[in-house]
């Protein structure tokens, strides 16, 4: 009989999913879950979150867009919702303090440790060594606005600031990520559903280059206050500033301009040069990434509506509570709500590495 010859990378990759076995009979990833209204915490709580996250209502987080996030009061009803339903709470202060201006996220911290949430999701070092100092009982999640994706930069964290939770970049492996596991030892999470960035995260300039406004210190890409559209014949034109992002014929939808995933000319043709609007979709893998470490699965999506969240939250769930059956989701019931209905699972499988 004729056995197949394995690559070094499908036997790296079994020699770590047998070594992780012990991970296969821990309890069900954690599903974590974006709630970026009152209206969507209680969606996303009464649709199977096991933890919601959510920002306070100014640039203390990374989705500081109008109308969108919490007050502390909110947040305190937000909280008994959630603890009734045995749901966590998790806040993210994962913006970059702004000189001069350290209390708002000191106060953003200090409320957090007042509202007794789960955890707080951090980023910058000054906060992180101010938090761990202030608040030595308060939980601390690294955001991936740090950018750590490499076993020394997470044992850092680990040893200096008691960090028990690492959200990783999206440009790791399968296998990459159970490197780091056994390495570290971390609670490692993940995103699972949602945009798709391919720059680096937390390190990104296009924004600000172009609008003035950083994602890592106002806590905004592409803010809508820059944003515009024009016709121009049959065609309607997006706008970041004074860029032109894409150009859209009369039969294509028009997305939302960010300079990640705009159209330029190159080479005489138009393309995306960075990212395609594509969404990041891992239902098909969540047995790999849990064999790999993974102890929590993120949606991303704060900044979108209540139906959105309503229906991710629903098809994990249903994936997470029946692993046999996720497969029998049928593909077009996320993509139809995906960016481009188009979806990836990006670096997870990177098949030229």
């Amino acid at each position: 009989m004729c056995v197949p010859t394995q690559s070094a990378e499908t036997r790296k990759y079994i020699k770590l999913f047998i070594q992780s076995a012990i991970v296969m009979n821990t309890p069900s990833l954690e599903l974590v879950c974006p709630a970026g209204t009152p209206a969507a915490l209680k969606d996303a709580v009464d649709h199977g979150a096991d933890a919601v996250y959510v920002g306070f209502r100014n640039e203390t987080n990374a989705r500081n867009f109008p109308g969108l996030n919490f007050s502390a009061d909110e947040l305190a009803e937000g909280i008994t919702y959630a603890h009734a339903k045995s749901c966590k709470v998790f806040v993210a202060i994962n913006t970059f303090a702004r000189a001069g201006a350290s209390h708002l996220w000191h106060q953003a911290l200090f409320d957090a440790e007042r509202l007794k949430v789960d955890a707080v999701i951090l980023a910058d070092l000054g906060l992180l060594h101010y938090c761990h100092r202030t608040y030595p009982n308060l939980r601390k999640h690294l955001s991936v606005q740090a950018s750590a994706s490499n076993v020394e930069s997470i044992r850092f964290y680990q040893k200096a600031f008691n960090v028990k939770r690492m959200v990783l970049p999206r440009v790791l492996t399968v296998s990459e990520i159970a490197n780091i596991y056994h390495k570290t030892h971390a609670e490692l999470e993940v995103f699972a559903f949602g945009g798709l960035c391919v720059m680096a995260e937390g390190r990104c300039a296009l924004s600000s280059y172009a609008t003035g406004k950083s994602p890592n210190t106002s806590g905004v890409c592409s803010p809508a206050s820059h944003v515009h559209y024009e016709k121009q014949g049959e065609k309607l034109i997006s706008k970041l500033g004074e860029f032109t992002i894409n150009v859209f014929e009369s039969h294509e939808s028009a997305g939302y301009p960010t300079l990640c995933k705009g159209r330029f000319i190159a080479n005489g043709k138009p393309l995306y040069l960075f990212e395609e609007p594509v969404s990041l979709n891992t239902i098909s893998i969540l047995d790999k990434l849990k064999a790999a470490g993974v102890c929590a699965i993120k949606i991303e999506g704060r900044q979108r509506g209540r139906a959105y969240v309503a229906e991710v939250v629903r098809s994990f769930r249903a994936a997470l509570d029946n692993p046999e059956g996720s497969l029998l989701i049928p593909a077009t019931q996320l993509s139809t709500i995906s960016e481009g209905q188009t979806e990836t699972v990006g670096s997870y499988e990177r098949g030229w590495r």
